[in-house]
């Protein structure tokens, strides 16, 4: 019997929604990755997303490609950082036809 790893599996189903979605978008920041996955998926929190795009970083399921300063007038500040994300080497996208449906619908 083969010996099994100790520790939670580093599989999630958010972080796998999340590698559909930047499947068909190629590349997408935070937000507006949060505001898709919640009108095709069961809803999350903002600080979910952003902790499996970190964790997707660390096993390299993702890749940040850039971190873009924007200035406006925002309720916290006059500045925000965006971080645009991107599949990476260990990404595993299964194609899901949902998100392709929403986001060619929604760039219409």
């Amino acid at each position: 019997m083969p010996k099994r790893k100790k520790g939670r599996p580093c599989q999630s189903e958010i972080r796998q929604n999340i590698l559909e979605i930047l499947y068909f978008l190629g590349k997408g920041y935070g937000y507006q990755i949060s505001k898709v996955y919640n009108e095709i998926f069961t809803k999350v929190s903002q600080r979910s997303i952003y902790y499996h795009l970190r964790k997707g970083v660390d096993i390299e399921e993702l890749e940040l490609n850039k971190i873009e300063q924007e200035e406006g007038n925002f309720s916290w500040g006059r500045v925000v950082e965006k971080r645009y994300y991107s599949l990476g080497k260990n990404a595993k996208p299964r194609g899901e036809l949902r998100v392709k449906e929403f986001l060619e619908k929604f760039k219409n």
